[in-house]
């Protein structure tokens, strides 16, 4: 059975694995096995992307997290013994551990422990390139590391780098709560700023309509990007490849408007970074359409779709007219069509497909490829009609000029 995170793929051609990792996931009396798997599977991505090969994953049915251990004792001692026959470098829990669950792990296991979010955080602070986006990387992980500092303490002076532990974590541990607290002020302030230089560089953007990509992380946003503005923005096949919001003017057959790639969203994306890069979402809020791309070649698909809808919300921007792009479906058809269907049964399966999704998500929605511009045409036509009634409400005087 492929993963569905494509992670045997990956393992081939990594950039750089430096450490051996296992996963721990656990299954609480609302989830099942099913699902738990596909957690890890995403996990197990997350940490290749941060540079770890997974070598084990377990798992822990549990009526209730272990204040402790979160997997009770029988399971940490079946982790060590496990470990006494493959070393490991690092164990990556699938939940937020407390600062004394991580504690508490640590000194039984005599192993670096990261949790979900920690790891997500290490992989923005790598991947950060622009001052905005550093900045909001080191207050999310400062925001996360400030209530766990008690717990935290010990295991912090041990520390010598690697995942989990870039950006602030790799310095001098000076940071009690009044250190990180006056750093969380002057970095909430220097953000500030740097949102006013944006504020004023979108107002300065014309009286042009307003595209804005969305999606899951690793859905083709920004190959999507490249194909609809004819330009190159970095597209990698792992996980948070765009941070920073990209913004291009694109023009139609005379029609101009502005097109924005945003970062990825993720399932149990840490709460402190939406925080913190509510300002680099500010380009989704302003736009006047939002293209939802989504990885319909994904097993997970539907679930996916959910967590943006969610964080669109979070976000106070639901309400905005938004296209269901299903990209990938060259991907979906390989997977998922026997090679013998006669083309009139896939078209008919594919029909399906599409009302299934449109009954359970009411938005317009199209098939796409973006990697084969499959179907491409038919969808900048829909797009094209749709930014032309909004310049026709927003800014009926601008029309005359495309012709």
């Amino acid at each position: 059975m492929n993963s569905s995170w494509n992670v045997v793929q990956h393992k081939k051609a990594p950039e750089k694995l430096v450490e051996k990792a296992i996963l721990v996931g656990v299954i609480l009396p609302n989830q099942n096995e099913r699902l738990v798997k596909e957690h890890l599977d995403e996990l197990e991505f997350l940490a290749l992307t941060a540079g770890a090969e997974t070598i084990k994953r377990f798992t822990q049915k549990v009526n209730g997290l272990d204040s402790r251990t979160v997997i009770g004792k029988g399971k940490v001692e079946e982790i060590q013994a496990y470990m006494e026959h493959f070393p490991a470098d690092i164990i990556i829990f699938d939940d937020d551990l407390s600062g004394k669950q991580q504690n508490t792990l640590e000194e039984i296991l005599k192993i670096k422990i990261v949790d979900r979010s920690s790891l997500i955080l290490d992989i923005f602070a790598s991947r950060a390139q622009s001052a905005q986006a550093k900045t909001q990387v080191e207050l999310a992980q400062l925001q996360y590391i400030l209530p766990r500092l008690r717990g935290m303490w010990n295991h912090l002076e041990r520390q010598r780098g690697g995942i989990g532990m870039r950006g602030p974590g790799e310095q001098e541990i000076e940071t009690d709560r009044r250190i990180v607290k006056e750093k969380i002020s002057i970095l909430k302030k220097k953000l500030e700023k740097i949102d006013q230089q944006n504020l004023t560089q979108r107002k300065n953007r014309d009286e042009l309509i307003r595209v804005s990509l969305v999606g899951y992380t690793n859905v083709g946003k920004s190959t999507l990007m490249n194909l609809l503005s004819k330009s190159e923005v970095f597209a990698e096949n792992k996980l948070f490849a765009t941070l920073d919001t990209t913004v291009r003017k694109v023009v139609w057959d005379g029609m101009p408007f502005l097109l924005s790639d945003t970062v990825g969203f993720i399932r149990k994306l840490p709460h402190h970074l939406i925080e913190s890069f509510k300002s680099t979402l500010d380009e989704v809020r302003e736009s006047d359409i939002l293209l939802h791309v989504v990885d319909i070649s994904h097993p997970q698909h539907e679930d996916h779709i959910q967590t943006v809808i969610d964080t669109l919300k979070d976000l106070g921007v639901d309400d905005k007219p938004l296209i269901l792009v299903l990209n990938k479906m060259d991907a979906y058809r390989e997977i998922n069509f026997d090679a013998l269907l006669d083309n009139d049964t896939k078209i008919e399966l594919e029909k399906e497909v599409l009302s299934n999704l449109h009954s359970k998500f009411p938005y317009t929605n199209i098939a796409i490829s973006a990697m084969t511009s499959e179907n491409v045409p038919t969808f900048r036509k829909i797009l094209k009609e749709l930014i032309e009634k909004y310049y026709m409400i927003r800014y009926p005087y601008k029309t005359k000029t495309w012709y």
